[in-house]
Order: structure tokens, then sequence, then C-alpha cells
């Protein structure tokens, strides 16, 4: 079952779990689509608003880009840790979210915000 309603992800809920609940709960926002499987570049299996990634699953992780800001409080209050792309080097402006951690549709939310600049 899938949800993103409510803050806590259903036990056992995988990070591509977690990243289907975020589709479906923001399919009907403007610009936003959903993972395009078989296209070959980063973010295909992602959530993207206008085409810029802004959620996707890693790594058994769900990460959201945000203001670096806002992902180091995350980090420093132990909601997630940096994200690194694939040479190790963290992405100030990405943070995951691990498969323990809620399922936040407002952090969500503030992903698509940024990214979509609204």
């Amino acid at each position: 079952m899938r949800t993103a309603e409510g803050s806590a992800a259903l036990p056992g809920m995988t990070a591509d779990d977690r990243l289907a609940a975020l589709v479906d709960a923001l399919a009907g926002e403007p610009g936003v689509a959903p993972p395009q499987p078989g296209r070959r570049r980063f973010g295909s299996t992602a959530l993207t608003v206008d085409g810029s990634v802004f959620a996707m699953a890693v790594g058994g992780a769900l990460v959201l880009k945000l203001p670096r800001e806002r992902v180091a409080a995350l980090v420093a209050a132990g909601a997630g840790s940096p994200f690194a792309n694939g040479s190790g080097r963290p992405m100030r402006e990405w943070v995951a979210l691990g498969s323990d951690d809620a399922l936040d549709l407002a952090l969500a939310r503030e992903a698509l915000a940024f990214v979509g600049g609204r």
C-alpha cells in the first residue's frame, strides 16, 4: 500500500515505495512528472518538476533536493545524512533520508517548491 498521508512511513516501506507514494501524492502539482524508466540519464528514476529532479530513490534512501541550509539543519538534527555523488563527494543541496526515517510529505513539498522556484 502506498501512502504519503501523515508523517510516518509504513513498516517495511523501501525507498522505492516511498518515492512511489510521493508520485501518487504530488501527481497533480503543476509541472510534476513521475520517473521515466527507460531513459538513460541522471534522474531517470526520479520525480521531477519542469524537468528538474527534486526527489529520487538511491541506494535504499529517499533523496530530496533542498536549500543547503535546510540540508545542514536536517543532518544536524539527525533527520538525514548528506547525499554523495558517485565519486563520494557530498552534494550540499541533497539530503538522504534513511529507510527508518519518517516519510515527510512536507519535506517533499519543500523540495518541490525549491526546485520549481515557487
